[in-house]
């Protein structure tokens, strides 16, 4: 990943979006599902690209809406 790109990833149950060499530009979403849309819009509007980081299954449960 480069300076720019945007990544999707969960932290413990929290969804966020950051941005490679931006920490300030990083958001949090509490559904895996708007993390990534606003990910990907926001990766499209800085020109960069979009991942999405699967979390490592623990056996916590931390969302328990899911």
């Amino acid at each position: 990943m480069t300076n720019g790109d945007v990544e999707t990833i969960d932290k413990g149950g929290q969804w966020v979006n950051r941005v490679i060499g931006e920490p300030e530009r990083s958001e949090s979403y509490s559904s895996r599902e708007e993390a990534i849309e606003e990910g990907q819009a926001l990766a499209d509007q800085l020109g960069t690209t979009h991942t999405v980081r699967s979390s490592v299954p623990t056996g916590d449960i931390t969302d328990p809406q899911e």
